[in-house]
């Protein structure tokens, strides 16, 4: 499928439309090694070449980040009075229209998916598809094998909330690691409280097999291509 130089530019998040036409006209745009002339000229992302001030460019349709997301910042896209997992973006990457996948508490932290695919997104969020999340949680006691037997067999909340069965891996200390395996409001907190455990501490490790990179700090976040995107499915 082609498309128009002028909105590859724009889809790669480098500039506006407006703004990509003046890049051609300015001459800093080249396709496959050669000056772009016009525009309009319509090319295939997957096998055209477009560099602007020579950097090449990703126009990939939908695009993947890892951000290793820090507390106090809200999973969302936008919000007045707080700040979102968005605004620790570069403004050229806020114009993908890039989206968190599913949500964590504000005070917790770790992986964090963020893209422009709403498929891809519903197919992680989705309990019918029992991806399983990965946590590390710091706990205010630490838990027996009781608790672990409880998480085992699915908890079924104070309000009438059903929770799936989880596993709970006691760690040393008061820390405990958990796997659940849908994304429920407060889950992991709530779980553990049912136990008669407060969460001081959590933290997301993983999503399937997909682990947050240890090279990033809270708050950084880096590109992923479609095969390492997809491993959480695997």
């Amino acid at each position: 499928m082609t498309e128009r130089l002028d909105k590859l530019i724009a889809d790669s998040g480098t500039a506006s439309r407006s703004q990509a036409k003046s890049l051609v006209r300015q001459g800093r745009v080249t396709v496959n090694g050669v000056q772009a002339a016009a525009c309009d000229v319509r090319l295939n992302p997957d096998l055209d070449v477009i560099c602007v001030d020579g950097c090449m460019l990703n126009c990939s349709k939908y695009r993947y980040f890892m951000l290793h997301k820090p507390c106090g910042v809200l999973s969302a896209t936008e919000d007045r009075a707080q700040k979102t997992v968005l605004d620790l973006l570069p403004e050229n990457l806020r114009r993908l229209r890039l989206f968190p996948v599913g949500r964590l508490d504000k005070d917790t932290s770790g992986l964090l998916i963020l893209t422009n695919n709403g498929q891809y997104a519903h197919n992680i969020i989705s309990p019918a598809r029992h991806v399983p999340k990965r946590y590390i949680a710091g706990l205010d006691s630490r838990p027996d094998a009781d608790v672990a037997e409880v998480f085992r067999r699915g908890i079924v909340l104070a309000d009438g909330l059903e929770c799936l069965p989880a596993r709970l891996e006691i760690l040393g200390g008061s820390s405990a690691a958990v796997t659940v395996y849908e994304g429920k409001y407060h889950q992991v907190r709530r779980m553990f409280a049912a136990a008669g455990l407060h969460v001081l501490t959590l933290h997301r490790l993983s999503i399937g097999p997909l682990e947050l990179d240890s090279a990033l700090e809270p708050g950084q976040f880096r590109e992923m291509n479609q095969e390492e995107a997809q491993l959480v499915f695997k």
